[in-house]
């Protein structure tokens, strides 16, 4: 086997033929956005729609800054600056062929914790642009039932007692913003590529809720300033596993200490309100529309809810991969059946979307057996996605008195999930900010099974509901008694 030419710079003119490299100077790569969360999605699919505008039409004014804000960040910080920002993306496609890409996009990286000065300053340059985040659903630091900024949290308390020293999104960009204005700069876009309903009003309502307590003479400079774009982000892409890594280096002879591995399909779907301009990734695929919603609807409540049935009865059962579970007759014939009659007649109008087609495609996405996204990681801060991607379905089926059966199911799977062991005895951790609280609520329901819904900051009043109080008892009982699978071919039966 041919030696694997280790991934950097001066090392892109000596990749093989059958990897493409990026072909513009990325010394001429100016600097416009700064991008919070560089993940494994945040390289998939942002940085290589930058990368693609790059390369495609020599557009170099839009080079992305990457901020590790956490200690945690170290390593990829690490890896990016011994690689000089290069990772290879590769696309597993549903007939097994691999392609591999170097991006060449993010062309500075700041590791927070060691500099935190440098991020505000990097953040308030007044070549930058857009400030951009992937920060997970849980960054945004809102009460799940409430919606309120959580004050209590022991980092934004710590922010607000030392503002030069911040230890989150909020802090750095509110020192940031104050930084604009004291200097009379132009204000910028903060641009959310959260797996979020109305991500970008999310992020305005957070920033601005902590910037009215902890710089309050600020506020209105952001409300004049900064815009605050919805988005729907959609790109498969796994976690990296070593074995990912090695397959790179036998097929392709990279050597990538950090690949990005993702299905062929993307999409972007951007609300067109940019405060200062923004790079032309319509070129390259991206949609830019008045109205997000509809699009935000669809993917959230089909695609990502669609995932959690997956995960949440695919770990019941064992399965290790959403494939696996995705290739299981009983449940593709669940989630199809979740999705056209529960999910469907809730979201209203698409205007020219084939929503068929789209479903159809969910179906084979999930089923690719090449990609291997593992259950684990569609389960991990369950707390977070379950109320973004499940319930606004439970609760718009209610309100029309509609069917929730399966959805209701679901949330049922899920209490059990959270016993922390499959049908075959084997346990799982369960990774999730509230895991206790989780953890401790399954462990009542065995006697008072309604214990679960109790949990406020995730179910709000729905426990009150009779309809879905009822629906979930009933899923609940039925899985405390059977395998989930026959649970599930019951399901279908009664339900076809």
């Amino acid at each position: 086997m041919k030696t694997a030419i280790a991934l950097n710079q001066e090392n892109l003119g000596a990749m093989p033929s059958n990897v493409q490299t990026p072909s513009y100077d990325r010394d001429k790569v100016k600097t416009s956005i700064v991008h919070i969360g560089v993940g494994n999605f945040h390289r998939s699919h942002e940085a290589f729609y930058t990368n693609e505008l790059m390369e495609r039409y020599g557009i170099l004014d839009c080079g992305i800054c990457g901020v590790g804000l956490l200690d945690f960040d170290r390593k990829i910080y690490n890896i990016l600056k011994d690689q000089d920002g290069l990772y290879t993306l590769v696309i597993k496609n549903l007939d097994g062929t691999r392609s591999a890409k170097v991006i060449g996009s993010i062309v500075e990286y700041i590791f927070a914790p060691e500099n935190p000065i440098a991020v505000i300053e990097k953040m308030a340059h007044p070549d930058i642009k857009i400030i951009s985040l992937t920060i997970t659903e849980g960054g945004y630091n809102l009460n799940e039932a409430t919606g309120e900024f959580d004050f209590s949290n022991p980092v934004i308390v710590e922010d607000m007692k030392n503002p030069m020293s911040p230890k989150t999104v909020f802090g750095y960009l509110a020192q940031a913003m104050k930084l604009r204005k004291q200097r009379g700069l132009a204000g910028c876009t903060i641009q959310s590529c959260d797996n979020i309903q109305g991500n970008g009003d999310v992020a305005k309502k957070a920033l601005l809720n902590y910037v009215e307590k902890a710089e309050p003479e600020l506020l209105a400079w952001i409300k004049e300033n900064v815009s605050f774009p919805n988005a729907m982000v959609d790109r498969i892409t796994p976690v990296t596993v070593a074995s990912d890594i090695e397959n790179l280096q036998e097929e392709f002879q990279v050597n990538d200490q950090w690949p990005v591995v993702c299905e062929p399909f993307i999409q972007w779907v951007v609300e067109d309100k940019f405060a200062a301009g923004r790079p032309e990734w319509e070129k390259v695929g991206a949609q830019f529309v008045t109205n997000v919603v509809p699009f935000e609807n669809m993917k959230l409540r089909l695609l990502n809810a669609g995932h959690s049935v997956l995960g949440m009865l695919g770990a019941l059962h064992g399965y290790k991969t959403i494939d696996e579970a995705a290739h299981d007759e009983d449940f593709s014939v669940f989630l199809k059946a979740f999705m056209d009659e529960e999910v469907t007649p809730i979201l209203g109008d698409l205007g020219d979307i084939d929503l068929d087609q789209y479903k159809a495609s969910l179906i084979k996405r999930f089923q690719n057996v090449y990609i291997k996204d593992i259950i684990p990681r569609i389960c991990l801060e369950s707390s977070a996605k379950i109320p973004i991607f499940l319930l606004p379905t439970i609760k718009a089926q209610l309100a029309g008195d509609g069917n929730i059966a399966r959805a209701a199911f679901v949330v049922a799977a899920w209490c059990k999930y959270n016993d922390g062991t499959d049908e075959n005895g084997n346990s799982y951790a369960i990774d999730d900010a509230m895991s206790n609280e989780l953890i401790r609520a399954a462990a009542l329901s065995h006697q008072t099974p309604i214990r679960f819904l109790e949990i406020e900051p995730i179910f709000g009043d729905m426990v009150d509901n009779k309809a879905f109080a009822d629906a979930f008892l009933a899923s609940l009982k039925m899985l405390r008694s059977k395998k989930v699978k026959d649970c599930v071919k019951e399901m279908n039966s009664k339900l076809a």
